[in-house]
């Protein structure tokens, strides 16, 4: 299947999900440390991965034309996790999200994708106002979306989890 290459960046290429990346989904969710903030639980198999996709991420595409998307490295294709804007339909905000391997952590490609990603939403989308949610506790998230210049906005509750609000708007 024929890969929708989104957006490239100096190291990464962000693209498209297919059905064919259910093992990806659910090697990516099955690390406890990666999902440790999010309140997504780990997907118990391959069908309940090929489930998110087809429920949650591939839709996004054609209903609004922004998803989520796989973030691979250039020089090697590896898909190293997520990132992407979704559109959250019961708020009506479009919302920056990532998710990474462990060992891809630390290595700037977070800061990297979602920066490339707000900056696409901002011009190629049209998009005013972008939020972002982080655990309060998730320093290093919080801390990609200060660098990549979101401001915090307020506080939240994610599944009664407190979260921060953080916003870019243009």
């Amino acid at each position: 299947m024929t890969k929708k290459i989104i957006l490239e960046t100096e190291r990464l290429c962000l693209r498209e999900f297919t059905m064919d990346d259910a093992q990806f989904i659910f090697d990516l969710n099955d690390d406890p440390e990666v999902i440790r903030y999010v309140p997504d639980p780990a997907c118990q198999d391959l069908n309940a991965a090929s489930n998110v996709l087809e429920t949650i991420i591939l839709p996004q595409y054609s209903k609004y034309n922004i998803g989520r998307w796989a973030v691979e490295l250039k020089e090697s294709g590896e898909a190293i996790g997520w990132c992407g804007i979704k559109f959250l339909e019961e708020s009506g905000s479009y919302d920056l999200g990532y998710r990474y391997f462990r060992k891809h952590w630390r290595k700037g490609y977070g800061y990297e994708a979602a920066a490339a990603c707000l900056e696409f939403g901002h011009t190629q989308k049209s998009l005013m106002k972008i939020i972002a949610c982080a655990a309060v506790e998730n320093k290093g998230s919080i801390r990609v979306l200060e660098k990549i210049g979101m401001t915090y906005e307020s506080p939240g509750f994610d599944h009664g989890e407190p979260i921060s609000i953080y916003a870019s708007v243009r």
